[in-house]
């Protein structure tokens, strides 16, 4: 590899450490540390979460995103609360 494609390459790693790279300390506090997938899997089961995927159509994923960025609230918990309304409405 000629020296230019080295110094390419470096720099490309260079690039994807900075994008990943946390920041720092803000004004002398701790910034919070993220979980990394085990402990967040962890944390997870310790309150009954249990994963479930599934495919939904795209206009229907984006119907779900804007109610959950008009209540302020992450996607599980919208979705969570429909699934519980929805089958709570089913007669038995």
């Amino acid at each position: 590899m000629k020296k230019s494609g080295l110094e390419k390459q470096k720099a490309m790693k260079l690039a994807g450490k900075m994008k990943q790279a946390g920041t720092g300390a803000a004004f002398g506090q701790d910034a919070a540390v993220p979980l990394d997938r085990r402990d967040q899997r962890k944390l997870d089961q310790a309150l009954g979460l249990v994963p479930f995927a599934v495919k939904l159509h795209g206009d229907l994923v984006a119907q779900l995103q804007a109610l959950a960025q008009a209540r302020a609230i992450g996607m599980n918990e919208v979705v969570a609360e429909l699934l519980a309304k929805a089958l709570a409405d089913q007669p038995k």
